[in-house]
């Protein structure tokens, strides 16, 4: 049986780095960023990404979850807040992420949490990446 692709759009990102230069990410809609390379320089760093990527997509997430519980029309304003703690053996890796939701809108406490719980465990591609163990496919080009 022929393996099914299913594609949405044309998505991802090329890192480049170049002697002496700093490292620029560009995406295929063609968004552009410089990446930072150590801890002290301003801007975005690979963590810093990682950390933006997650909390960009739980927000929209969460407006997704919002409209399909009828409550779109009183969110205000959602943030997203994520930090991590990296792992202190093994692999260099984040072992935990920490999110924390703000959620203003006259939206009841019962509704806020399931706007939460189905952003992060149902809509958030990047969410759902990262609970679960994808695949890598890795090639050096010639």
């Amino acid at each position: 049986m022929a393996e099914l692709k299913v594609r949405t759009r044309d998505v991802g990102a090329t890192a480049l780095l170049q002697r002496g230069g700093q490292p620029v990410v560009t995406s295929h809609t063609g968004g552009v960023l410089n990446v930072a390379h150590s801890v002290s320089e301003p801007g975005f760093g690979p963590l810093d990404l990682l950390y933006a990527s997650l909390s960009a997509c739980l927000v929209l997430s969460a407006k997704i979850a919002a409209s399909r519980l009828g409550v779109a029309d009183k969110l205000e304003s959602v943030q997203a807040h994520v930090t991590g703690d990296k792992a202190k053996e093994g692999l260099s890796r984040i072992e935990r992420f920490h999110i924390a939701f703000t959620i203003t809108g006259d939206i009841d406490e019962a509704t806020r949490h399931a706007i939460v719980e189905a952003a992060e465990t149902e809509i958030c591609t990047v969410s759902n990446t990262l609970q679960g163990n994808p695949a890598f496919t890795t090639t050096l080009a010639d």
